[in-house]
């Protein structure tokens, strides 16, 4: 396979030298675990203290990692990506709310997505999270199979119906809805709830999508659990695989509360679960469909490999590939220069609204070994070029 992720004119093309300068400043940043630690203490101070700082934030790390305040905003980056063929998926990232305004704002902010997804080929997708829609806390109660009261019994009721309400409109709309995966110790309640969602809607093709974190040694399980299910009941699947996004909360969470941890003892045993997933979908895409979400060359060099050897067309649109906005660029644009199907992860919405999510991001990029030295490289690499 032709070693494509290392042409920087291609992955960079849409950056100005400014752009560029600042990535690399970023990540310069990001590298530095101990200075992660304080600006994060730092902003969440900052935030909690009401302090004047949404416009440096939104000059720097926001701008890097989100398309704008609103769907409007984003529009000018959505345009310019699909210059390069690369789709977007506006992606509403305001993370963690209880309240029932804003769980009913995230619906009407997905169902608004839709719209623009039907109308607009260059966002192929939409996607929510579970605790968009309702408590992490009610989540884990119904995955524990603890009894709810009436009281919870009817927000859990408000749950589904927040579900239902965006699936079928997907439905009608013959758009697809990519629905992410959390904590493990709410992902049953999750999972139940978009099996459901899969029976009721996916019955011709896939609309609604599930995440499976493959840094969890049990999620091939799960995956084969629903295919027998699938093949039984006559419904289509959609998967979205990724490694995962939570790894030292749920480390930490096991070994405080005693039990084995759902998260593969090795990065090796993670990179091989998730293209043992890659493989296990490709030999069934007469039911599966695939939305490989990684920032791992070698994994999206084994899913191009395997495209090959069963003569799929690099745009076959059973499979796609996904990075988030502001990472790999490498990876996306130069598979989009070659043909295939890829999309952005676009994150957005209020500045201090998805601070959460942006710091979740910073935090990932430092743990992650080798993401972000070889952001680095590669900006160096495109810098010398310019001559900047």
């Amino acid at each position: 396979m032709e070693r494509i992720f290392e042409d920087t004119s291609k992955a960079f093309a849409l950056k100005s030298d400014s752009e560029l300068e600042r990535a690399y400043f970023l990540f310069k940043m990001i590298a530095n675990e101990p200075l992660v630690r304080i600006g994060t203490a730092m902003t969440n101070f900052a935030l909690k203290a009401h302090l004047p700082v949404d416009k440096l934030i939104r000059a720097t790390v926001f701008d890097h990692f989100c398309g704008g305040v609103s769907e409007a905003d984003c529009m000018p980056v959505v345009d310019r990506m699909f210059e390069k063929g690369v789709s977007a998926v506006l992606d509403y990232s305001v993370e963690g709310q209880d309240d029932e305004d804003p769980l009913d704002f995230a619906l009407g902010k997905t169902l608004e997505i839709l719209d623009f997804v039907k109308q607009k080929e260059a966002i192929p997708f939409a996607v929510f999270k579970p605790t968009g829609y309702g408590r992490l806390a009610l989540f884990k109660k119904v995955t524990q199979g603890d009894t709810l009261t009436d009281k919870e019994q009817a927000e859990w009721g408000r749950v589904v119906n927040r579900f239902d309400k965006t699936c079928k409109k997907a439905f009608d709309l013959d758009v697809s809805l990519l629905i992410d995966a959390e904590e493990s110790w709410m992902q049953g309640a999750a999972d139940q709830l978009v099996g459901d969602m899969m029976r009721k809607y996916n019955k011709e093709k896939p609309i609604v999508f599930n995440t499976i974190q493959l840094y969890r040694w049990d999620r091939m399980d799960y995956l084969e659990e629903l295919y027998a299910s699938a093949q039984k009941e006559g419904f289509k699947i959609g998967i979205k695989t990724v490694r995962g996004a939570y790894m030292e909360k749920e480390n930490l969470r096991a070994e405080e509360k005693g039990y084995k941890s759902p998260i593969c003892t090795t990065k090796k045993a993670t990179d091989e679960n998730f293209d043992a997933c890659t493989q296990y979908i490709l030999d069934r895409l007469e039911c599966i469909s695939l939305f490989a979400g990684t920032h791992n060359e070698e994994s999206s060099y084994y899913l191009m490999q395997l495209m090959k050897d069963k003569g799929l067309a690099k745009n076959d649109q059973r499979i796609w590939f996904g990075q988030l906005y502001g990472m790999s660029d490498h990876i996306s644009f130069n598979l989009a220069d070659q043909g295939y199907n890829v999309a952005k992860y676009l994150p957005f919405g209020p500045v201090r609204d998805v601070m959460p999510y942006l710091i979740r991001r910073a935090e990932e990029n430092t743990s992650v070994a080798g993401q972000t030295s070889r952001e680095l490289t590669l900006l160096k690499k495109e810098r010398k070029r310019r001559k900047i």
